[in-house]
């Protein structure tokens, strides 16, 4: 995981065209999503993140973002609501 304000704005951009960041993230609201997501492109710069991939962001414990990854998100929440109802 790669804070937003920890890396350079070249740096960040020659990883993504070099396809080494997949995903962002917000570190506040525990979601990540596609790059090109226009409520990510809306989290602040303090509080964003970028993965390498989808089991980087699961394995910090984000969820999929119901917005650019609705079939994702819905299988997350069906997942989630199935194990507190136990």
């Amino acid at each position: 995981m790669i804070q937003h304000n920890e890396i350079s704005v070249e740096l960040l951009r020659r990883k993504i065209k070099n396809k080494e960041i997949h995903f962002s993230g917000n570190k506040k609201l525990k979601i990540y999503g596609l790059l090109t997501c226009s409520s990510g492109k809306k989290t602040k710069t303090e509080n964003r993140v970028f993965f390498k991939g989808e089991v980087e962001a699961l394995a910090n414990d984000y969820r999929p973002c119901a917005h650019c990854m609705k079939a994702k998100y819905k299988i997350w929440k069906h997942g989630f609501i199935q194990s507190n109802n136990r």
